[in-house]
């Protein structure tokens, strides 16, 4: 009988695992005995916070992360014939901004059955604790590392936003966080409202919607701390 991919949240952080990965997620755990994984030493330290007593030395990794070839990836799920095969991201829910989304794909084309499992996404997570629009959003991942297209995107964006009533999220390297919402404040409407949603399910949670001129006399300091950005103007 064909196994099922099994998409595995993680925490975001140093969070308690029992705070955010159901029981039953944690149950099914054990049971696998292969791994597709964005960074093995990462999750192998996961599955020994879900349960000590699993073996890491009997358990088989495949590493998956932008470097990974297609004919590498199909290797990967030559497995799932005989058994169920986990997908553990970096951090929160495989697929979602993460090259798991790579395999669920070639998954859906050899007709394996993909089952999402329940857990923490930073990006829905920020979206409900930010006040803005949660019918009609879009996730940008990354905005351009070069300042001018940067400054020409975050217009974009908020152009986007006021025209068609739609959340923007998007995210930054984390040592480039202050920077990124430095340009917000500076080239955005005051009126335009963002959100900063840092270190989301840990002791150290911030979230906090303004418009851009009550921005200005924040102290803030996101600096190499996981942090998603969110942007709304309203007509």
């Amino acid at each position: 009988m064909k196994g099922k991919l099994y998409l595995i949240p993680t925490t975001l952080g140093d969070t308690p695992i029992d705070q955010v990965i159901p029981k039953e997620v944690q149950d099914l755990i054990p049971g696998l005995k292969h791994f597709i994984v964005e960074n093995i030493r990462t999750a192998r330290r996961y599955l020994k916070k879900v349960d000590t007593k699993i073996n890491i030395d009997e358990l088989s990794f495949y590493e998956l992360n932008k470097h990974s070839s297609p004919n590498e990836i199909s290797g990967y799920l030559h497995a799932i014939s005989e058994n169920n095969i986990g997908v553990i991201s970096e951090a929160g829910c495989p697929g979602v901004a993460d090259p798991g989304a790579d395999v669920v794909k070639l998954a859906h084309e050899k007709n394996i059955e993909v089952v999402p499992l329940v857990g923490p996404s930073s990006i829905l997570l920020s979206l409900m604790a930010s006040g803005f629009n949660g019918q009609n959003f879009a996730f940008n991942g990354y905005l351009p590392i070069k300042s001018e297209e940067r400054i020409k995107k975050i217009k974009q964006l908020e152009s986007r936003s006021l025209n068609e009533n739609q959340t923007q999220i998007f995210i930054e390297a984390p040592y480039r966080n202050n920077k990124l919402l430095e340009d917000l404040i500076q080239n955005c409407n005051s009126a335009t409202k963002i959100c900063v949603a840092m270190d989301i399910t840990m002791e150290s949670e911030f979230i906090k919607t303004l418009p851009v001129k009550a921005w200005k006399n924040q102290d803030i300091d996101m600096h190499k701390k996981p942090t998603i950005f969110l942007l709304y103007r309203e007509k």
